[in-house]
């Protein structure tokens, strides 16, 4: 076959593959053969299982995402430190989530409607798993790696934001005690059944639990750090240019297929209808984001800029995530487009508060992580605008002071930003010894 022989085919295949690989376990344990579920429930059991498993392995394809995409919007000279950055916080985020965050996040019915509640150490259930801690339509284990997930991604939207001058133990502690403690909380607050899910905030897949808990914490340490040397001269704005915008484009399409699952498993069951309408509205709040993007870009600059556009995909999924089970298709092109206009004019006015934010992920995580939030309650009549307000500002006041605590104690402890001439030098070779690109190193003053 001429299809198969194509990078593209090779590549459908493959993940076709691996689909038809993870799901065929429970599929056969679900058609026929001995201990086959013995009723519809039991049968349907197994498929919401399945997909959320599916979903949960779609959200780590985001890690990958995100890696690819930092590399590209930054130098050569720092691909190295970004990726290391990048591996190391799925795994930060997924132990430190098991050890406390899960059960700082579902600590249980006693704490309904509390700012607070802790249901103790570690991670735990029946010997078969089936005790799900708040979705009984699939397991504990299925529930906790799925969330897990999101914990991790919480920490890497900070990664991209201290990109290039950050020391790398000093990003790995406040990664360690963000993920540990203070993205929890948050979702405590309204996943865990807390204090705003008693009062009505919505927030489907984590315009603001996630997005903005990462982009306040993007934030605190754009201004704990300072920026790179040579981008802000007097009243001058110097560009700084990624070295790779085809791996970036790869990276905003692998974020665009992945967010399927992150918002295609936060409707928590395999059920057709939800799962193809929270599908439609990310696909067109993303493809709206694009547009609105491009045409702001356009109309700015003069020129359209690659990296706007892919931001503004990007802004558009996070404008939509947060109503993304409710809102109509028109709805979802109107929050997607206000996105990626949002998202241009957002980078442009950091840039100028001299706020060095070297991927966009304030103006993308932050800035539309509010918009979608409160989008939720301008456009979906049985919710309130005040209410989604008060969501957002609650979680500004936990997490921003927050993050800048951390942030100060690490600066005064074991300090925050490598010396000048470890980041003339790249951090590849200073903080690790290596090279991205054989036999490539460049000596620059900014």
């Amino acid at each position: 076959m001429k299809f198969v022989r194509t990078d593209a085919g090779r590549l459908t295949l493959a993940l076709a593959l691996t689909v038809l690989v993870a799901l065929s376990p429970q599929l056969a344990i679900a058609a026929s053969g001995e201990g086959a579920p013995k009723s519809d429930t039991e049968i349907l059991f197994v498929i919401h299982n399945a997909w959320m498993l599916f979903a949960t392995s779609l959200v780590f394809l985001m890690h990958l995402g995100f890696a690819v995409l930092e590399s590209g919007l930054t130098r050569a000279k720092n691909t190295v430190n970004i990726l290391v950055k990048n591996v190391s916080i799925v795994a930060i985020g997924i132990l430190t989530y098991a050890a406390v965050g899960f059960n700082l996040m579902y600590p249980g019915e006693a704490y309904k409607g509390a700012l607070f509640g802790f249901a103790g150490f570690w991670i735990g259930t029946d010997a078969a798993g089936l005790t799900a801690a708040y979705n009984p339509g699939y397991t504990y284990w299925t529930d906790f790696i799925f969330q897990a997930m999101f914990a991790a991604t919480a920490a890497t939207i900070v990664s991209g934001a201290v990109a290039e001058r950050i020391k790398l133990q000093s990003f790995l502690l406040f990664s360690t005690i963000y993920v540990a403690i203070c993205y929890p909380i948050v979702g405590m607050w309204h996943w865990g059944g807390g204090w705003l899910a008693a009062r009505g905030f919505h927030d489907f897949a984590g315009s603001t639990i996630v997005h903005s808990v990462g982009g306040w914490a993007a934030l605190a340490g754009v201004i704990m750090l300072g920026a790179r040397h040579g981008k802000y001269v007097g009243d001058q704005i110097r560009p700084i240019m990624g070295h790779n915008l085809p791996l970036a484009a790869l990276g905003a399409f692998l974020l665009w297929f992945g967010w399927f699952g992150f918002n295609g498993g936060s409707v928590l069951s395999a059920e057709p209808g939800a799962i193809s309408l929270v599908f439609v509205t990310t696909t067109l709040g993303a493809s709206a984001g694009v547009v609105g993007a491009l045409a702001t870009s356009w109309s700015i600059q003069k020129k359209p800029d690659l990296s706007m556009i892919l931001n503004g995909a990007l802004a558009g999924l996070v404008g939509v995530t947060a109503g993304a089970d409710l809102f109509t298709p028109l709805y979802a092109c109107v929050a997607g487009v206000i996105a990626g206009v949002i998202v241009v004019l957002s980078v442009i006015a950091i840039d100028r508060l001299k706020l060095d934010d070297p991927v966009g992920a304030i103006s993308v995580h932050l800035v539309c992580g509010i918009w979608g939030t409160l989008a939720v309650g301008l456009f979906v009549p049985e919710k309130s605008l005040l209410t989604q307000f008060t969501g957002v500002a609650l979680t500004m006041a936990f997490c921003l002071p927050s993050s800048l605590l951390i942030f100060f104690i690490i600066k005064k402890t074991i300090g925050l930003r490598v010396s000048r001439e470890e980041e003339l030098v790249g951090l590849d070779v200073s903080e690790h010894g290596q090279e991205a690109y054989a036999g490539f190193q460049i000596f620059t003053t900014h």
